[in-house]
């Protein structure tokens, strides 16, 4: 079977309880439709680029699954009639990562975040400006 990634958000006025729920609901309806969440990962409240709903932030979920196409439509549609489900990704992939996402590492355990070059072509002399380019 295909293997898929989905993230969803859901409102930011729910508990922590309940937004797991919904991994569970959602994480049911796969396996009610032939396929299997193989992990799921609860991002908790993060705050978003643009306001959606009048929503500033969200509840953001990941499920990893091994499920039909038809499994994965359902739920889709199962999302986005769900009133507390503001945005729904689904990604085909062709293998799941090892470990816990980018989302859940800690600042410190992500690789290739060693130090940043030397900038000698940014910097230069900005005179009396105050590096910000403003008037004189």
């Amino acid at each position: 079977m295909p293997l898929y990634e989905h993230v969803f958000i859901s409102r930011q006025d729910l508990s922590n309880a309940q937004a797991e729920g919904l991994v569970e609901h959602f994480s049911t309806v796969l396996a009610d439709n032939g396929g299997k969440v193989v992990e799921s990962e609860y991002w908790g409240v993060k705050t978003m680029a643009y306001k959606i709903n009048k929503n500033r932030k969200g509840h953001y979920a990941l499920l990893r699954s091994d499920a039909p196409s038809s499994a994965v439509q359902e739920m889709e549609r199962l999302m986005r009639l769900h009133d507390d489900v503001m945005r729904v990704l689904t990604i085909k992939v062709d293998a799941h990562e090892e470990g816990p996402s980018v989302q859940m590492q800690k600042r410190d355990e992500r690789e290739g975040r060693g130090d940043r070059p030397d900038r000698g072509d940014r910097g230069g002399d900005r005179g009396d400006r105050g590096g910000f380019g403003g008037r004189r």
